[in-house]
């Protein structure tokens, strides 16, 4: 029969459970030795050689062990055993009327009473025995216990030398990270399938999790894959931004594999010291072998799989060896049976050709953000445990966080938790949802930051000024909300736009649309107050990066043709605005920013003019919006006397509260007034 991988044992290791119980036994013997050692001495009463030489005088001793370095016995005073004690009274009292004359030692001999255990401590006396037998005593002599002098002698300072070596020894591997286990893995190891995480608890990437249920599966039936001349992939590396489930993914193949699963991440594997980087890569795979079939989970694999080169200094010499040694163990002379190696990071542009070449990783899983169904599934895996109201549409959520990772959407879900928890209330709201998606992407409300009368009239006509060019525009994405409440550390006030369904490609009249919605708001200033502020000012700057995109980068200027004249920086290393890196010379660069300025400037007229055109519309929702201070998507096109645009699949109409997305691709655009 197949052993349960919950009762897997390790080689050479110890049942924890018989370790604690040979622990106990040891723990027990010792009290009891020290029981019988020790508890005796608390009702011995301990005197001088002195006093003990006047009670054998009186003939008060009447039991007496003698041991080579002391005398222990029982001592019967004489008033106890004489019926009629008158006369020790009598000599008692006499001593009393005379305290000079009569020794403290007689006075507290003579007003003993009870009988006592006695320990005095030996001296040099030749005529103790003969003493003895002349008062009459019984009295033994008796040898050192052997069990008492091994353990005290030998057990008990080695056992303090021991104790003292292994707290120094913990000390100092504490601080150093162990000097003698400095070359060791730190990799932990996990032999129980229960990891609290299988693929049921993972949801919106269904591709890579396929993927991954392959190597499982290989892992538990191989000989399915053999008799066709498969072989187990030697390594799987999932590649995507940050947030989108890589880890929670090699969790779950631990929870569902069933086999050993080391796991560690990549920085664990560079010190200072040249060459304790290899050693630690060498020994885990050592461990590994020993396990097989088994997988080793390397997290943030970018640390040790950089790019080789020539560089200067130890850091870059320990890294380039560790590396040379993981690429050594993954397909080297000698090969690695029945090991696995998965491995994560978001900068696959750094790693190494040689890392990445067939034989070593032989897949590569992308795990992208979700599109719209998988944001609905992970949100659903991640309300599991959360009380929600018969009228939350998850779905409705879903399609307002285009462009959401996992981790922002379970975010979301925490933070609807914490706004129904402040209120007092007992289930999560479709309200207190998008209330936390608007947190998470324009921040927590700053109601502290009051606004003189002058300038929220700004950034009111600033903000409707944004949703209006937008409402007028054929291919701008719909308003869903505007609001003039600060949020987070800049913002003043902030315009909602969601598009209608999850877009991968967008055409040039959309950009150009997104173009005039990104100035509306300058140009309502201008257009109401004839001068402009330093409210446009995040405006401007994800304004210019878009023209400057279109012309350099898609080929949307007639001037420059059809060159690429940028590049954009590494895929999961910078977000959707990074700054481009020039790839022209710098009569193109002047063509490009001649071009650019004539994009943004055609634009800006363009939304002075959609605005001229529609002041009334303009004065009507800026009054309304200095009422309300917000302002939800369905109420603003009531205003604006238009029908707000629907997304061509169903999706349950929009609350009061109108659901807001961040500006992470897919159209999704939230304009922001701010103050610098």
């Amino acid at each position: 029969m197949k052993k349960s991988p919950s009762k897997l044992k390790l080689p050479g290791k110890f049942d924890p459970q018989a370790r604690w119980l040979a622990g106990y036994f040891l723990v027990t013997m010792l009290v009891l030795w020290g029981w019988q050692e020790f508890f005796g001495q608390f009702s011995v009463r301990t005197i001088p050689y002195s006093q003990f030489k006047a009670h054998l005088e009186r003939r008060e001793v009447t039991e007496a062990a003698v041991k080579q370095d002391e005398i222990v016995g029982r001592i019967v005073p004489l008033a106890s055993r004489q019926t009629n004690a008158a006369p020790a009274v009598t000599q008692l009292n006499a001593a009393d009327s005379q305290p000079a004359e009569v020794p403290q030692g007689l006075k507290r001999a003579l007003a003993e009473t009870k009988p006592f255990l006695f320990r005095t401590v030996r001296v040099e006396d030749p005529d103790l025995v003969k003493d003895l037998q002349a008062a009459g005593v019984e009295y033994t002599g008796t040898r050192p216990n052997a069990l008492s002098e091994f353990l005290l002698a030998w057990v008990l300072p080695i056992g303090l030398m021991v104790l003292v070596w292994s707290m120094l020894a913990r000390r100092f591997s504490a601080a150093s990270e162990g000097v003698f286990g400095i070359g060791k893995s730190r990799a932990k190891l996990i032999v129980d399938r229960n990891t609290g995480v299988t693929f049921n608890d993972v949801a919106g990437c269904d591709e890579a999790k396929q993927e991954l249920r392959e190597v499982v599966d290989f892992l538990k039936n191989p000989a399915e894959y053999q008799a066709l001349g498969a072989r187990i992939p030697k390594g799987a590396l999932l590649v995507g931004p940050p947030g989108t489930g890589k880890t929670l993914l090699a969790r779950a193949v631990a929870g569902e594999a069933g086999v050993p699963f080391f796991s560690m991440s990549g920085a664990d594997f560079v010190e200072m010291f040249v060459g304790v980087g290899a050693a630690r890569v060498r020994d885990l795979f050592k461990q590994a072998k020993e396990h097989a079939p088994c997988i080793i989970f390397i997290d943030e694999l970018d640390a040790i799989g950089r790019q080789r080169g020539v560089h200067v200094g130890a850091v870059n010499d320990e890294r380039e060896q560790t590396l040379n040694a993981l690429l050594v163990e993954m397909d080297g002379f000698e090969a690695n049976t029945g090991v696995i190696i998965l491995a994560a990071t978001n900068r696959p542009e750094v790693l190494d050709r040689a890392l990445l070449r067939p034989g070593r990783f032989d897949r590569q899983i992308v795990v992208d953000a979700p599109d719209l169904d998988g944001r609905e599934a992970i949100l659903k895996v991640h309300a599991r445990n959360k009380r929600l109201a018969p009228d939350v549409s998850l779905r409705r959520i879903a399609a307002a966080t285009a462009g959401f990772s996992g981790a922002d959407l379970a975010n979301v879900l925490n933070e609807a938790a914490l706004l129904t928890a402040r209120r007092k209330a007992k289930e999560i709201t479709q309200r207190d949802l998008e209330e936390a998606i608007e947190k998470v992407v324009a921040g927590p409300e700053r109601r502290s930051r009051r606004l003189n009368a002058e300038e929220k009239k700004r950034v009111a006509y600033h903000e409707v000024g944004h949703a209006l060019v937008a409402a007028h525009s054929p291919h701008a994405d719909p308003v869903h909300k505007i609001s003039i409440v600060p949020r987070g550390r800049a913002a003043l006030g902030y315009t909602m736009q969601l598009p209608n369904e999850d877009q991968f490609l967008l055409t040039r009249s959309e950009l150009f649309c997104r173009l005039c919605g990104l100035l509306g708001g300058r140009a309502a200033e201008e257009v109401i107050f004839g001068e402009v502020t330093t409210g446009a000012q995040n405006d401007l700057e994800r304004a210019t990066a878009l023209a400057r995109q279109m012309v350099a980068m898609y080929g949307m200027s007639e001037r420059l043709g059809l060159a690429n004249c940028a590049q954009r920086p590494a895929q999961f290393l910078a977000g959707p605005e990074a700054a481009l890196q020039r790839d022209c010379s710098e009569q193109t660069a002047r063509e490009i920013d001649e071009e650019v300025k004539s994009l943004l400037d055609h634009a800006y007229v363009k939304a002075k003019e959609i605005l001229t055109e529609n002041r009334a519309q303009l004065e009507r929702v800026t009054a309304e919006l200095l009422t309300r201070e917000t302002l939800d998507g369905p109420e603003f096109y009531r205003l604006v006397g238009k029908e707000m645009p629907r997304s061509k699949e169903p999706v349950p109409p929009l609350p009061v509260a109108g659901a807001v997305t961040p500006a992470i691709g897919n159209g999704a655009t939230p304009s922001t007034g701010q103050l610098q």
